[in-house]
């Protein structure tokens, strides 16, 4: 009889904690709606200005829900990053770019007038058009790579130019994603003795500090060519 007591015990101690592991529909929709509150969009002017500058520059422009580069700065000087700074983060965003286009998104970018660009100091998504670009390529140039230093896997499928692709980056605790229209292209670890391998292999060495910050602003890239952005979000993460 004790024994059966103790059983029965058990069994509505286990149906308890089941009970209270379950979510209402309600409670499911209102952590949807939370997780939604934490996007913050930069479809907006006050979200940018330019590297080493104060504000937007006349390459750019935002209106009518696009970010739109111009290409008229070249490869050097007309690149813009966000007034804040992220950390651990999750950035979406929709582009497309013009014919034989060249661009980048950037993190953890460090702004200071001992640096004339983005690049010398944050990891790049690469942007590009892959199939219209003249100049010979190698694979670590082309969409969705980490610019010089990791490649996109098989799972790869660049849209047309002219036409939209959507990008997700994330940065977690030194686990970095690149995904490209829904598929996950390619990730790797920024803490780890292969990262720091890439990194010392020659590329940067006239950019030291390149890759040295884990917190900083994200960057769009003026590249001498036309680009366009939309829906562009980011949450931090912890």
């Amino acid at each position: 009889m004790k024994n059966l007591s103790i059983i029965i015990l058990l069994l509505v101690l286990t149906s308890a904690c089941r009970v209270k592991k379950e979510t209402t529909p309600e409670q499911e929709t209102k952590e949807a709606v939370n997780r939604e509150s934490e996007w913050i969009s930069l479809m907006n002017e006050k979200a940018w200005k330019g590297y080493n500058l104060v504000v937007l520059p006349d390459n750019w422009a935002i209106k009518d829900g696009v970010i739109e580069c111009f290409g008229k700065a070249g490869d050097m000087g007309g690149d813009i990053i966000t007034k804040e700074k992220f950390d651990n983060f999750e950035l979406e965003l929709e582009w497309k770019i013009s014919e034989a286009g060249n661009s980048g998104i950037f993190y953890h970018v460090v702004e200071s007038k001992k640096y004339h660009s983005p690049y010398q100091t944050g990891p790049e998504y690469q942007i590009l058009d892959d199939a219209g670009f003249p100049d010979p390529l190698e694979d670590w140039q082309k969409t969705g790579a980490d610019y010089a230093m990791h490649l996109p896997n098989d799972q790869k499928t660049l849209n047309p130019v002219g036409s939209w692709n959507s990008t997700k980056v994330i940065f977690n605790k030194g686990k970095v994603e690149h995904w490209l229209n829904g598929k996950k292209i390619l990730e790797f670890d920024k803490f780890s003795d292969d990262w720091n391998k890439r990194r010392n292999s020659g590329k940067w060495d006239d950019f030291p500090d390149y890759g040295s910050a884990n917190s900083g602003h994200l960057g769009l890239q003026d590249h001498g060519a036309g680009v366009w952005f939309r829906n562009v979000r980011v949450r931090r993460l912890y």
